[in-house]
């Protein structure tokens, strides 16, 4: 029989694997090696998983058919570093109390804490829940080689925990996402003379409508839905009267309303031809009153909606996202986790889910 596994060596593994991670390059879509190397450390640690293109999943040992299924799951892929690290970003160097490096904060110190969670967790065989921890690709890009992908290989889940940096608070709601294509049509005509149909002029309503457009529905968690005009593009000379002008929209949903449902009030108010580029990043949100949330909020977690979007946009099942460091690190300059971010985030997931009930 294994020996039981103490949560000091526990954490000893996880600050090691993150050093090793960030050393690794794992830009969306090409997460291979960093696949491929946290595989082998789990297969060194003895723990059975499984791996699909670049996604990782693991069940605990003592599996009972019947029983709620909890999903921890965290992303592997990072953006590409900023021009303005004074350090390498690939370095996973340990400063002071600080691990430095790519994807530290957003979301390696996350992986690595469930997982170390899910080490520990799985030696209790007296659960009444079954435990998945999971790695998944394409996070930063909202792939469909990431969560996506995986979901449907895990079979039904009663409860999944998003790893993000989130300060150990617990995010209850989150901003969904659509973007949005428009095209006002004109007539082309010499800008000298009183001819064609200025599609600039035209389009310039539409947006004027979209800035003062108001949807009624609005989330205690996150407020309004989010309409902005991003990107506009017209003309071809000087002299020609466009006959078309282009712009994007920026959606960011609320929960109360389907992007489907935002596509249609919007085909319903605006002039121009507009076309999604897609409606599959919902937002979402638990309720309160949720075990796991009150769970939290007994560990000292103070609910919160988060504006930022992760892999919850994707997943059909309930879900919140909690995890060790700072969203506000996320893609900068120099990331970095605190150690006692990780251990204690390692203690966190522990805690909340040890003795918990669905």
């Amino acid at each position: 029989m294994t020996p039981f596994l103490f949560i000091d060596q526990i954490k000893k593994d996880a600050i090691q694997l993150l050093k090793l991670m960030i050393q690794t390059p794992s830009f969306s879509k090409e997460e291979d090696q960093v696949c491929t190397l946290i595989s082998d450390q789990l297969t060194s640690w003895g723990t059975p998983h499984e791996r699909r293109k670049n996604n990782l999943w693991a069940k605990d040992p003592y599996w009972k058919e019947g029983q709620p299924t909890i999903l921890f799951n965290s992303h592997i892929d990072t953006v590409r570093p900023s021009i303005d690290y004074t350090m390498d970003p690939f370095g996973g160097e340990e400063v002071e109390d600080k691990i430095i490096g790519l994807g530290s904060n957003d979301a390696g110190a996350s992986v690595v804490s469930q997982m170390a969670a899910f080490r520990f967790l799985s030696q209790i065989s007296d659960r009444n829940y079954n435990l998945i921890w999971s790695a998944t690709a394409e996070e930063e890009i909202s792939g469909k080689n990431g969560i996506e992908y995986l979901l449907p290989k895990l079979g039904d889940l009663d409860l999944v925990i998003v790893g993000e940096p989130t300060k150990l608070e617990i995010a209850i709601a989150e901003k969904g996402l659509m973007v949005i294509d428009a095209t006002m049509d004109g007539v082309a005509g010499h800008a000298a003379r009183e001819e064609g149909m200025n599609a600039i002029y035209k389009a310039i309503k539409d947006i004027a409508k979209i800035e003062n457009f108001h949807f009624p529905k609005e989330s205690d968690m996150l407020g309004p839905v989010k309409a902005t005009v991003t990107m506009v593009n017209a003309g071809t000379q000087h002299n020609v009267v466009p006959d078309r002008c282009s712009y994007v929209i920026d959606i960011r949903s609320n929960g109360l309303y389907s992007n489907k449902e935002i596509l249609h009030i919007l085909e319903e108010n605006l002039d121009a031809q507009i076309k999604p580029r897609s409606t599959r990043l919902n937002a979402s949100n638990i309720a309160v009153e949720h075990p796991i949330v009150q769970k939290a909020i007994s560990l000292g977690s103070v609910p919160y909606g988060s504006p930022t979007m992760s892999d919850q946009a994707l997943i059909p099942f309930p879900s919140i996202k909690l995890g060790p460091g700072d969203s506000a690190r996320s893609h900068t300059a120099n990331e970095f986790i605190c150690l006692d971010e990780i251990t204690k985030g390692i203690e966190y997931y522990i805690h909340l889910l040890k003795d918990f009930s669905l």
